[in-house]
């Protein structure tokens, strides 16, 4: 059994308090187990490695809430990436970059190093694909550096898309006006715009045409100059609609594709045109190409547990 003491911060009570859930995570990640004791911090383990590994994370992190920085799962879990990896000299640019504002005024950060990639891609090109799974932050992000585009006046206006339904876009069984039947399908849109403009800001933008939330089947036939293009849930396009949908990008615009390939609800086993054109496009060095995994989950730490379980399982299921 190897130990490692500590020095004990005040701060050790706001961390590690409310039912310890910070100091259970880094002692399921890293088998170890963490016991204050006056002034210090034990923490024993059978591994050495591991065990000097958690002091590093464990010290790091009440250093954080020494400053005042909220400790979260997520960011304790990417403070145990990067220690694991010994690169956790990076948290800190990674803590100092703030991508924009909330509406509240609240700043905007990368959670995790893939997220980081995933903002600087969408800033070097052109056009940026980029798949992951649930809780992520592709649209959300994606959203975020739209709008910080438009402020900045890189682009004159901001278009949203995806596809409606999930086969085939056929709309005609659901009640109501065509608004009325497509909104649902945009409505993680619409929630990603609400918390980096406000209501206010997105009705006025929308009213004025600066910002337009329409489902895929709308843009044929346009060309989309000087824009920021987001097409979101990208796996569930045909390679027609993909085809389709790059070749709307005009002048000055820059284009953000997402989505999950693992849920993927295209009928008959079609090909997704997100996967094709991660395929086609592969060798293009003037698209940016971001995969981002598990370990990039930031929302509910169940989230990214039940990821991790039908990842296993699909990997499983493949082998046998």
């Amino acid at each position: 059994m190897h130990q490692h003491f500590t020095t004990l911060e005040s701060t050790y009570v706001s961390l590690f308090g409310a039912g310890d859930q910070i100091a259970s995570l880094i002692e399921d990640e890293l088998h170890v187990s963490l016991r204050p004791r006056d002034q210090q911090l034990e923490i024993q383990g059978e591994n050495e490695e591991d065990v000097l590994i958690a002091a590093q994370c464990a010290e790091k992190l009440m250093a954080l809430a020494g400053k005042g920085e909220s400790i979260q799962p997520s960011l304790a879990r990417t403070v145990i990436f990067l220690a694991r990896s010994g690169r956790l000299s990076e948290l800190d640019g990674l803590m100092s970059q703030i991508i924009a504002l909330t509406h509240k005024g609240a700043p905007i950060r990368c959670k995790t190093p893939g997220q980081k990639q995933y903002v600087d891609a969408i800033r070097r090109h052109e056009l940026t694909l980029a798949i992951g799974p649930a809780g992520t932050g592709k649209t959300y992000l994606a959203v975020v550096m739209a709008v910080a585009a438009l402020k900045n006046r890189e682009v004159d206006r901001i278009v949203l898309t995806r596809p409606a339904v999930e086969a085939g876009e056929k709309l005609g069984f659901l009640p109501g006006d065509m608004t009325q039947k497509i909104d649902p399908y945009l409505r993680p849109l619409y929630d990603a715009l609400y918390d980096t403009m406000g209501a206010d800001a997105y009705a006025r933008l929308t009213e004025r045409g600066v910002l337009e939330v329409a489902p895929l089947a709308f843009m044929r036939g346009r060309t989309l100059a000087h824009s920021f293009i987001i097409l979101d849930e990208a796996q569930n396009t045909t390679p027609e609609q993909m085809k389709m949908f790059l070749t709307r990008i005009g002048l000055g615009s820059r284009c953000v594709v997402t989505g999950d390939v693992s849920q993927i609800d295209l009928p008959n086993a079609r090909m997704s045109g997100l996967v094709q054109a991660m395929e086609v496009l592969r060798e293009e060095t003037a698209v940016g190409m971001i995969r981002l995994t598990e370990e990039d989950v930031v929302r509910h730490e169940l989230v990214r547990r039940i990821v991790a379980a039908y990842q296993k399982y699909e990997a499983a299921r493949q082998r046998s």
